[in-house]
């Protein structure tokens, strides 16, 4: 896709650092030169409620899975109109904006810009421009605050950020080739998508067997006596999990993050079976010292729970390497059980149904200690749950292969998608020829707008505003 385009003839020096050279018919102008801005408030607070990502810029609230954190009243919010950038200026460090296509209402944490009439043509370039990689450093730079969760953009600076300006033709020229390539690189990434979705549910029915009736197909049942169980092997146990499981809350502590230390789990990091601290932030020994306290330093063997965001999600850990727990989990250990046997059974169909009826009426999707201890467990005898693990271990890892070749190839094609609208939006790649030969007739792939359950991103960005409008603001 990539390798016919060539750059422009002629560049000249954008004095932006990071920018560097751009063709020299392109233009920098500050972003009070560009956008002003609109502070309107809603009197009714009636509109249309949306929500910003760094995923899918300005969406409606109600296409999405946001369940924490609804306000009684939306009377005072910052009403928006189609064609106006919308920034959660609290989450701008991270590219948590987009224009927005309809007329609604936005959270007071966040700010609204429209761009001056010379320019109101260009929203759908500056949406590519300002949501590229080329972009994320100045947003970086601009917005301040004493820790990551509170880094804040201000409208003096983003009024001051420099805006690439190429000219009214070819900023539509970019438009065109790159929608045309969003759509084919979204279109492979559906399929992959789609794929991985049918082994995840192959997964699914293996994992709920096992757990729920055992390996061997000729063993006798009785009823579990709870309806979303059904029947369970008659020597198994159906108890609260507090008969052999230890819950231990993490520490309910705010600690600035280093960039060297020891790891903290959180939520993003309990996301896969085991345990994966390759992302995770750190803290220094200091506070480490604090949040293990009270016996809260986890081991080989534990579970590692997320009760709050992605509640229900739950990581085995797999080494004694050290860590502490963060905010919106708790760890689950037992000295008689096997901890791998429980990890299969929390991301069960059975676990799922049971805390679907636990967070019934629940505001916010999030689940206390006492509720963890209460839910119920189907127990096989020990050397039962050994055997149950290295079955599953087994036949699943033919299924997680193929699993991570298609989310590999996903972000190789993200990746590219990346690179490619950080280049063309800088001008370090002339589109001008490419996008007058693409073709607009009924052969154009086309790709429906779907909304997709909320990722753990898109969870924290909304806990991150939503805390500063409530306790800082």
């Amino acid at each position: 896709m990539i390798h016919d385009l060539k750059p422009y003839s002629a560049y000249k020096d954008s004095s932006v650092p990071w920018m560097g050279e751009i063709p020299n018919t392109w233009r920098v102008l500050r972003g009070k030169n560009v956008f002003r801005v609109i502070d309107v408030r809603s009197e009714t607070g009636n509109e249309e409620l949306l929500t910003v990502s760094s995923k899918d810029g300005v969406v409606p609230r109600s296409q999405k899975t946001v369940t924490m954190f609804k306000a009684e009243s939306y009377v005072g919010h910052k009403l928006c109109w189609p064609g106006d950038l919308v920034i959660n200026s609290l989450w701008a460090w991270m590219q948590g904006l987009g224009f927005t296509k309809i007329h609604g209402l936005v959270s007071s944490a966040y700010s609204v810009y429209r761009p001056l009439p010379e320019f109101s043509s260009y929203t759908k370039y500056f949406d590519y421009a300002l949501r590229s990689a080329a972009y994320k450093w100045e947003l970086q730079t601009r917005s301040k605050g004493v820790w990551l969760s509170r880094l804040q953009l201000s409208d003096p600076a983003f009024l001051d950020m420099p805006i690439i300006i190429p000219p009214a033709d070819e900023q539509s020229a970019i438009v065109h080739y790159l929608d045309h390539f969003d759509r084919r690189i979204r279109h492979y990434i559906r399929a992959k998508k789609k794929l991985i979705k049918l082994l995840e549910e192959q997964k699914q029915a293996i994992i709920h067997q096992a757990v729920t009736r055992g390996l061997d197909p000729n063993v006798k049942l009785k009823p579990s006596g709870v309806e979303w169980l059904g029947d369970v092997p008659e020597h198994w146990e159906v108890v609260a999990l507090r008969r052999y499981w230890e819950v231990v809350d993490c520490k309910h502590i705010t600690v600035p993050f280093t960039d060297e230390g020891i790891h903290i789990a959180s939520v993003r990091e309990v996301q896969s079976f085991d345990l994966n601290l390759s992302t995770s932030k750190k803290t220094n020994e200091e506070w480490y010292a604090h949040m293990i306290s009270g016996g809260r330093r986890p081991k080989k063997g534990d579970l590692i729970y997320c009760r709050n965001v992605s509640v229900g999600a739950c990581a085995f850990v797999t080494s004694d390497e050290t860590f502490a727990m963060g905010q919106d989990v708790c760890l689950i250990r037992s000295e008689t059980e096997n901890g791998r046997f429980l990890n299969y059974f929390m991301r069960s169909l059975a676990m799922q149904q049971q805390l679907s009826l636990v967070l019934i009426g629940s505001t916010f999707h999030r689940i206390n200690v006492s509720e963890i201890k209460s839910l119920l467990v189907a127990v096989p005898p020990r050397n039962e749950q050994d055997l149950i693990v290295s079955s599953l271990d087994a036949s699943l890892s033919k299924l997680d292969k193929p699993i991570e070749l298609a989310q590999k190839e996903i972000s190789l094609l993200r990746e590219y998608r990346t690179r490619l609208i950080a280049d063309v939006v800088t001008g370090k790649l002339d589109v001008r020829e490419a996008a007058a030969n693409l073709s607009d007739k009924s052969d154009e792939i086309e790709v429906e707008d779907d909304f997709e359950e909320e990722t753990i991103e898109e969870s924290l960005e909304e806990v991150a505003t939503e805390e500063m409008v409530e306790g800082e603001l």
